[in-house]
Parts: C-alpha cells; sequence; structure tokens
C-alpha cells in the first residue's frame, strides 16, 4: 500500500492487501432520501450484489465467479483469523438479514420467541436468539429433517404446523409468545403464530419477498392486544458487523460450517443448482477451485 492512507472496514478496522471479507449484498450512496433515513439497502441509487442486469460497468458483481468487483459505497467487513470460511460464507445475506430481524424483535433476554421455518435463515434465527439470551426458542419447520437440525441450532421446543398452538402454550403457559420471526415467506405460517402471540409481542416477517396469497389481519385485534407487526428486507452495514461478530463468537457452539450440505466446483454450478432443490440441503456451497462435490447428509445433524 505504500504511502497511500489506511484503509478501514465497517467496523473500522485497518485492511490490508491478504485479508479476508465479506461486504454488503446493497451498496448505497449514503446521500438519498432512504440513505438519511438509516435504510441504505432501499437507497435510491443502489448497486445490488448477483441482483443487477449485465450492463457495461457492472459485469463481475455476481457471486458465481472468480471475481467479484466491489463498487464505491459498498460496506466491507474484515473476517476473523480463524473463521473458517464455509461459516462465514452466509454472512452477508442469512446471518445479517436476521441480525436485522431480532433488533426489531427487541430485547429477548428471558424471553420466549416462535420462528417458523427451518432453514438457513430460520435455523440462524433459533442460533443467535438463543445466544442472544432467550429462554424459549421454538421453531416450527414442516420437515422432520429440519426440525432435527433446528435442535443443534439453539431451538428449545420443535414441531411440526399442525401442533405449534399447543406448544406455545406449553412454553408459555398459555400466555403466548413475546416475539415471532417469520422466515418461510408462507401465508399459512404467518396466520398459525398470530395467535400464539401474547399481548404486546411483536412478529417479524422476514420471508415473504415473493408473492402470495393476503392473509386476514383484523385491526381491532392489532389494537386490543398492542401487537406490532415489522417487515425486514436485507439490512444495514452495522448487521454485518452483527452477523461476523455472531459468527466468530458462537462457532464453536453451531456448526455453521455444517450446513453447507455439498461443495461444488465453479464449472459444475449447473449441477450445484440441481442439489440446491433437494430439502434436505439446508445450502449447496460452489467454490472457485477445484473440488469433488460431497454427499449430502440423509438426517440430522452434519
Amino acid at each position: 500500500m505504500g504511502g497511500a492512507d489506511p484503509l478501514y472496514d465497517a467496523a473500522g478496522q485497518v485492511l490490508v492487501p491478504g485479508d479476508q471479507i465479506v461486504w454488503a449484498i446493497v451498496a448505497s450512496c449514503g446521500e438519498c432520501f432512504y440513505c438519511r433515513r438509516r435504510l441504505p439497502q432501499k437507497c435510491r441509487n443502489a448497486v445490488k450484489y448477483g441482483h443487477e442486469s449485465f450492463r457495461r460497468g457492472y459485469e463481475l458483481l455476481g457471486g458465481l465467479a472468480e471475481h467479484c468487483l466491489l463498487t464505491r459505497g459498498t460496506a466491507v467487513v474484515r473476517v476473523p483469523a480463524g473463521l473458517p470460511l464455509s461459516a462465514v460464507c452466509p454472512a452477508s445475506c442469512a446471518t445479517a438479514t436476521i441480525a436485522a430481524a431480532l433488533e426489531a424483535a427487541g430485547d429477548l433476554r428471558g424471553q420466549a420467541i416462535c420462528i417458523t421455518g427451518a432453514g438457513l435463515l430460520g435455523l440462524t434465527a433459533a442460533a443467535m436468539a438463543r445466544w442472544m439470551g432467550a429462554a424459549e426458542v421454538i421453531v416450527c419447520e414442516v420437515h422432520e429433517h429440519r426440525r432435527q437440525l433446528a435442535g443443534h441450532f439453539g431451538a428449545t421446543r420443535c414441531c411440526g404446523p399442525t401442533d405449534l398452538a399447543e406448544t406455545i402454550r406449553e412454553a408459555t403457559g398459555g400466555m403466548g409468545v413475546d416475539a415471532a420471526v417469520e422466515v418461510s415467506g408462507s401465508p399459512a405460517a404467518f396466520e398459525s403464530l398470530w395467535t400464539g402471540l401474547r399481548m404486546g409481542a411483536t412478529a417479524v416477517l422476514v420471508g415473504s419477498v415473493f408473492p402470495s396469497a393476503p392473509v386476514p389481519l383484523a385491526l381491532e385485534q392489532m389494537v386490543r392486544r398492542n401487537l406490532s407487526l415489522r417487515g425486514i428486507h436485507n439490512y444495514a452495514p452495522p448487521h454485518l458487523i452483527q452477523a461476523v461478530d455472531f459468527l466468530a463468537r458462537a462457532t464453536a457452539d453451531y456448526d455453521f460450517s455444517g450446513l453447507v450440505s455439498a461443495w461444488y466446483p465453479l464449472q459444475d454450478i449447473a449441477a450445484a443448482v440441481r442439489a440446491a432443490g433437494d430439502p434436505r440441503a439446508v445450502r449447496i456451497g460452489v467454490s472457485a477451485t477445484e473440488s469433488t462435490p460431497s454427499p449430502i447428509p440423509q438426517r440430522g445433524h452434519s
């Protein structure tokens, strides 16, 4: 770097050549209407990695490549030494998004939280909620093998949709949960957890990022039960910092590396996409280096 001014990451850490980093999914301008209102993920001049049209000057913004061009306004965070890349690779997607969602859910210390869906978002939410001091972490998931995984990622109780109401009653003495995070995107999941909220609870929607059927919502219930409803899409740079810090501190307790069920070399991307369609695959990894695909575990925790 010679005599050039030092470079810093979003957490204020000095960056040097050779450092491993993660970067936010959205690069923001810092000056527009939404940036000034602490919503940089909705920047009016945003560049979103993996989502841009292929056009001049924006050719290298995807993840399935040997190189990625980082644009101005991108928040980067240095990866601590010793944190495996297989554990940190979801940080700029699922982990940071969940950091934002749990911030919206409020203080979880000693609280009961319900999470609907046990993909990477749901498993991360369970682990982070427990790590943040939640007393009860209830995970509802339709697939049995993912329910089993949730037990290894902080869930104190796991159930299927038909048992959710009774599980919440047992866990809370009939009072209802203090917070809920919906990550499956299923309208039915939202309806099932809505009735399990205690008075004054907060429900956070994360998974509903695609068009779906509308759900009935009695506004009178919102008012009389003093409920709060939040939507979280993407995240701000501080959430990425929190995500990396969480993974660095909690990786000894939760095997996030094991959630990448199989690794494929870049030239086998078509096979990787097919493998990702298997519900047993929480995540599939793609590496720019030569590697042999690893098998997807049949049951339980890898």
